[in-house]
Formats: structure tokens, C-alpha cells, sequence
């Protein structure tokens, strides 16, 4: 768990880590910083259960959540890894869920579904988990996970240490590092179960990462590009770039104003001269074609 400044609503997620009902576990809190009281309330379940260890983020990582994720993995002694953030609340059967799923099969993750939560904890139902049902994911359905078909959220992953054995998150990353991470992990051979059970709430306010995004806060945005860059990359090195993602990053490069993006995706997919010219050109004028296509649609609706 990397923590910032959240002095104010880390106690309600570690005391939901600290109500699991698989008790073999151990949680490393990295702080990255906090100049507020995150560390007072930290101590108090570090002192009572050894479980907890809290740490500053080291000087040999970078600020930011990817470098105090990557200090975790780094110091985890654990079989599985798993993501919590410092606002959220867990499921008191998640751990246990994904690790009797996983535990003697022939694969190396879990994913399950997370679910918003606006105030307060109150509006959480912990439904109990019997028997889930599973689809199996496997390298063909990385398109998938791309695309945001089956997303892949950062804390919605229990998974088998050995992913990460050659991997970390990329610390010049300040948003959609997970979606560039969990990429490169999947383009491998390795294979995981999808369980539709919600065993993760996630806090929805402003100052997330996400609600930054959200906001179009300019640091969060050109990571997004720095990620679908990268994301492209990988899949040309390894030769996993389809039609159904040209569509996806030629619409994303036009969404988030990456003329760097499309380029890179019309390479990906060997686009000829005349298709370039045409992106090119479409790039330049959308500004001017994009209200009118909003009016377009809106009279079409209305």
C-alpha cells in the first residue's frame, strides 16, 4: 500500500486488510512523503500487529506511486502481491477468494470487480462469496484488457509474485502506470482467472488519481499519453499489435491530443503513405470538425 498525505481515511482501509479472513498476510505501507498525521495513525497497527510495517518510500525510488510500489515488491515476502490503496476498502473474503481459486492450479492471477463508493462506508453490502464462477484469461484476451473490455484496475489483481520477476512499474509514470505495468505482464504466457465478484470498493473523490484525470489535471493526462506510447511499443516488439487496437489508440491519440500516438499506431499496423496523410491532416482539423460533429449528434438525439 503506497500512502500520501490520507491521515484522515487510511484507518478504515487497514483495519478492512486487517478483517480479512485469510489471516497469513503481510502489509507494506510505503509513505511517499506525508507531511500530515499518516504516520501517527499507522503506528497504531503497527504496534498491535506485526502484519503491518511501515516504511518511508527510499531515496532509490522515485516520488510517486510507482516507485513506492516498486519498494514494496522489492521487500514482499509473500507467495501472492496485491495492490491496496490508502482509501479504499477491501472485502473481508478477498484475499481468501483469489488465493483458494489460485493456490494448486495452473495459474498465475485472479482479477475480480470493484465497485464505487461516494461518503461514506456505510454504503457498502459485503454480499458473502460462495463458490464463484470463472472465465479463464489467457495471452489472446490482452486486446481485451487494452481496450478496457475486461479492465484491469490496479487493486482488482491478486497475483502470483513470479509476474513480477522481471517487472516493475515505470516510476516516469504519474497515472495509468498499472495499465502499462499489467500490459506487459499479460503479453507473456501467462494465464489468470476472471471472477465476477465484487471484492474491492473503491472511493470516489476528487483528490484521487483518477478524479485528477478526471479533471484534466495536465500532469495525469500526459502520462496517459506516456502510457499508450509505451503500451504500443511493447506490443510491436512482440507482435501482438491487432486491427481492433489501431482503432482504439487512433481514437485515444485524438481524444487526448497525441499526434505522437497516432503516428506511432499507423507504424504499428504498416498504414500506407495515403492513410498517413489522411490521419495527419484529420489530426489538424479535428478542432476545428469536433463542435461541429457535437451539434451534429446533439440535433440528431434531441
Amino acid at each position: 500500500m503506497a500512502t500520501y498525505n490520507r491521515g484522515h481515511l487510511i484507518k478504515e482501509s487497514l483495519e478492512s486488510i486487517q478483517n480479512q479472513t485469510f489471516s497469513n498476510w503481510e502489509c507494506l505501507i510505503i509513505d511517499d512523503g506525508s507531511e500530515d498525521n499518516t504516520a501517527n495513525v499507522v503506528d497504531k497497527y503497527t504496534s498491535k500487529d506485526l502484519r503491518f510495517t511501515y516504511l518511508p518510500r527510499s531515496q532509490d525510488y522515485k516520488k510517486g506511486l510507482p516507485g513506492c510500489r516498486n519498494q514494496g515488491l522489492d521487500l514482499a515476502k509473500g507467495e501472492y502481491i496485491i495492490f491496496f490503496d490508502d482509501d479504499d476498502i477491501v472485502h473481508p473474503e478477498n484475499l481468501q477468494t483469489c488465493y483458494n481459486l489460485l493456490k494448486g492450479n495452473d495459474f498465475q492471477f485472479c482479477r475480480y470487480e470493484k465497485k464505487p463508493f461516494w461518503k461514506t462506508t456505510d454504503e457498502i453490502d459485503f454480499k458473502p462469496i460462495k463458490d464463484p464462477e470463472f472465465k479463464i484469461f489467457k495471452c489472446s484476451d490482452l486486446d481485451k484488457m487494452i481496450i478496457g473490455k475486461i479492465p484491469f484496475a490496479s487493486c482488482c489483481v491478486l497475483w502470483d509474485k513470479k509476474c513480477f520477476e522481471n517487472i516493475r512499474f515505470n516510476e516516469n509514470l504519474m497515472y495509468a502506470e498499472e495499465w502499462e505495468c499489467y500490459s506487459r505482464i499479460l503479453s507473456t504466457a501467462y494465464k489468470g482467472l476472471l471472477i465476477d465478484e465484487v471484492l474491492y470498493y473503491n472511493r470516489k473523490h476528487r483528490s484521487s488519481n483518477t478524479g485528477e484525470f478526471q479533471n484534466r489535471e495536465p500532469i495525469r493526462v500526459d502520462s496517459q499519453r506516456k502510457a499508450a506510447f509505451l503500451i504500443i511499443q511493447t506490443l510491436i516488439s512482440k507482435g501482438r499489435f491487432s486491427n481492433s487496437l489501431k482503432k482504439y489508440f487512433l481514437r485515444l491519440g485524438f481524444e487526448i491530443k497525441s499526434y505522437k500516438i497516432i503516428k506511432l499506431t499507423l507504424k504499428a499496423a504498416n498504414a500506407g503513405l495515403m492513410e498517413k496523410w489522411k490521419y495527419k491532416i484529420g489530426y489538424h482539423i479535428y478542432p476545428v470538425l469536433k463542435p461541429i460533429f457535437y451539434l451534429k449528434g446533439k440535433i440528431l438525439k434531441d
